[in-house]
């Protein structure tokens, strides 16, 4: 039997998170490789196979049923979260990842399936995230970051990258939705593009004249090479073919006009330019939390509220405001002879 083949309960699993909870196919497909990889430590753990050797590649999924799933234990749930943690170094991230996955095929198969008399995974706590404070560039930045661009002249696909950048920079799109921007998703008047976001949720993004600009002239220079042109819904092309760009190509973009604005040492990436803009929007356009949780298409407000971090700036000039900030020890000793020495020295 194919090493590859899944049993029938976890191909229900799958279908239930694409179909019914309308998941992404990415989403589903790292749900399915990080159980694919739990199960197959759990098989090798109780059939004697060393989990660190090539052995446990081969390993078949097809036996994974209500029978097998119903015997699986917390602690065997631990064991895994322990070994992907001193073994295969995962950080925090990827094991809370790990555990999201197995916290949801459970509550599947007991919730839903009604397959399992106990969730063994429903008392094991997300391991802890260290809530780091994004990374950003400065408006300085930015326009160093066009520039590079604009003046590129020899690049042909120079208003295609500008226009690329600038929506990330003034939307906070993410990757995907950008590179899956359509003709028909933009309003006539070019107010608004609708984007679709995570989980398959549809929404609307408003243009600025910045962006209004740049797709005016992205679009003069597509309409010439309407004939070269594969995928005629796209938005954004490749160099080459005339078909959808893709992520990887968009990644590298933004990469080579970092390191020609000198920026390539601070390692950021297109999804810093998302930070960029939603800490932009919030610390210099004064644009409320609420908004920017509706602009960045976020579902929950803890999420939007790491972008109102208090800027080192901010922190300086509130020392200074202490209403003791001007005292200094001569106006605080009075009626001293200067010439007097300490007492208690």
């Amino acid at each position: 039997m194919d090493k590859n083949t899944l049993s029938p309960l976890l191909e229900r699993y799958f279908d239930y998170k694409l179909i019914v909870q309308e998941r992404s196919e990415k989403t589903v497909s790292e749900y399915r490789l990080d159980l694919q990889t739990f199960f197959k430590f759990v098989i090798a753990e109780r059939s004697g196979i060393d989990v660190n050797s090539e052995d446990i590649d081969g390993i078949s999924l097809a036996g994974v049923d209500e029978e097998l799933a119903g015997s699986i234990t917390s602690r065997e749930i631990l064991s895994f979260l322990v070994f992907e943690k001193n073994v295969r170094g995962n950080q925090a991230g990827a094991r809370a990842r790990k555990l999201s996955a197995i916290k949801s095929f459970f509550r599947f198969a007991s919730v839903h399936e009604h397959i399992l008399e106990k969730d063994p995974s429903v008392d094991i706590e997300t391991p802890k995230l260290k809530k780091a404070l994004p990374k950003f560039l400065s408006e300085a930045e930015c326009l160093d970051l066009l520039e590079s661009i604009a003046s590129d002249t020899a690049s042909k696909t120079r208003l295609r990258d500008y226009c690329m950048v600038t929506l990330f920079l003034n939307c906070g799109m993410r990757l995907s939705e950008l590179v899956g921007i359509n003709l028909s998703d933009i309003d006539r008047e070019m107010r608004y593009v609708r984007v679709l976001g995570k989980g398959n949720k549809e929404r609307i993004v408003y243009l600025n004249d910045a962006c209004r600009a740049s797709i005016g002239d992205y679009l003069k220079l597509r309409a010439a090479q309407s004939d070269k042109i594969v995928d005629k819904n796209a938005l954004f092309l490749s160099s080459r073919g005339g078909k959808r760009i893709g992520n990887s190509m968009v990644q590298k973009v933004v990469e080579k006009y970092l390191a020609l604005a000198g920026l390539e040492y601070k390692n950021y990436s297109v999804h810093k330019l998302r930070h960029t803009a939603a800490t932009l929007m919030y610390r210099q356009g004064g644009v409320d939390v609420l908004t920017l949780k509706e602009i960045l298409g976020h579902e929950q407000l803890s999420t939007t509220q790491i972008y109102t971090h208090v800027s080192n700036e901010a922190v300086e000039a509130a020392a200074g405001k202490n209403p003791l900030a001007s005292v200094k020890k001569e106006n605080v000793v009075k009626n001293q002879d200067p010439d007097e020495e300490d007492e208690n020295p």
